[in-house]
């Protein structure tokens, strides 16, 4: 599945702050339900993202860790990236609906700041002995693009 992130606002407060370092962080992506609503202004810890999947069937609660993470700078566009994230799944297997990405470094989910998050459009299913992928864009996981400063007095 190909998806799209979205970012949580006070994603940008928490880098400027130093609380966030994507590349040398522990940064996990983790599954929820379709009853899981992300509100981009007020979540902004782990324990807003409510209703993840819990440890059963391939899956882990918590989530799985981002591999070969990638920051890049081109023509005004600041890009994260990492390697596809991929779940066997076992027995029953499992459905999700949202992938939640957050900086776990520090364990603890009220003080673990989120990302972004994509939602998948649709519910998706890891069948027993299957996989569930999360193919992030071509163009990166998510983007950032400044504008310029005309908009300051």
């Amino acid at each position: 599945m190909a998806v799209t992130a979205y970012w949580y606002v006070n994603a940008f407060e928490t880098a400027f702050n130093k609380e966030i370092d994507f590349l040398t962080d522990a940064i996990n992506v983790s599954l929820h339900t379709v009853t899981y609503v992300p509100n981009q202004d007020t979540h902004d810890f782990r324990d807003d993202a409510t209703n993840q999947l819990a440890t059963a069937n391939g899956y882990t609660s918590g989530g799985a860790a981002l591999g070969t993470k990638t920051h890049a700078n081109t023509l005004n566009v600041s890009t994260l990236d990492a390697a596809d994230t991929v779940w066997t799944s076992s027995g029953a297997g499992f459905t999700a609906r949202i992938a939640v990405i957050a900086d776990v470094q520090t364990a603890v989910e009220t003080t673990s700041p989120l990302l972004c998050w994509t939602d998948f459009g649709q519910n998706e299913t890891a069948s027993g002995g299957g996989t569930f992928t999360i193919a992030w864009n071509a163009s990166g996981i998510a983007t950032i693009t400044p504008t310029d400063a005309t908009g300051f007095p």
